[in-house]
């Protein structure tokens, strides 16, 4: 608080009378205290930026699958393969020639690419990712008509994403692969809302595939 502190006129004469001079001297102490006060309350109100984490999901390694028994399926499924500036995909099980599928048909790698036209992946993750799309778009309209609550919308579309219909989808690269072209396609699977997505090694077989499909 500011106080006036007075000190002696400065007459010098019995017939003449000055006005008394005042010196102001500011105490900054409770402006110090509302200082800290202020600080204190924007520390405990304020929302600092969390780091920004990439959820992945990891399949079971192979000797925890009990012996003798088949790998597990990967049901509406497909898997991407990454090589320096191509991306390739197949979809569902992997079936080399030696071992067709039961109507015969064998893996073939169908490339793909990061434009808008029709052979982009994000037009292909739209239609493969069509249950999850729809159903999003009706928890949308709920949550913009404020049926549900933000946390309930969260969670309801967390589970749709690992339902049986949802598309999940594996990430396969050989050594010439590009680190960009993985995120960049980590994007797109996001966007598409797709809520499995997995890292895996390439198979020897696909590695074979893939090079018969490079020097096409």
């Amino acid at each position: 608080m500011a106080e006036i502190a007075e000190s002696g006129g400065g007459g010098h004469g019995k017939g003449k009378k000055r006005a008394k001079k005042s010196s102001t001297r500011v105490d900054m102490t409770p402006m110090v205290d509302l200082a800290f006060l202020l600080l204190t309350f924007f520390v405990l109100t304020s929302t600092f930026s969390k780091p920004k984490m990439l959820p992945l999901a990891y399949p079971a390694k192979t000797e925890d699958i009990p012996e003798g028994a088949e790998p597990p399926k990967m049901n509406n499924g497909i898997t991407f393969i990454l090589s320096k500036d191509k991306i390739f995909y197949y979809q569902g099980e992997y079936h080399p020639k030696e071992n067709p599928d039961k109507d015969g048909s064998v893996t073939e790698l169908i490339e793909t690419n990061f434009g808008p036209g029709e052979k982009g992946v994000r037009k292909l993750l739209g239609k493969l990712n069509t249950y999850v799309l729809v159903k999003k778009q009706g928890l949308d309209d709920k949550l913009r008509r404020k049926e549900i609550a933000d946390s309930t919308y969260l969670k309801s579309l967390d589970k749709i994403k690992v339902e049986t219909d949802a598309l999940k989808a594996l990430i396969k690269t050989d050594d010439k692969a590009l680190c960009k072209n993985f995120i960049d396609l980590v994007d797109e699977l996001k966007i598409a809302e797709v809520g499995v997505i997995a890292p895996v090694d390439i198979t020897p077989g696909e590695l074979q595939l893939l090079k018969a499909k490079l020097k096409n």
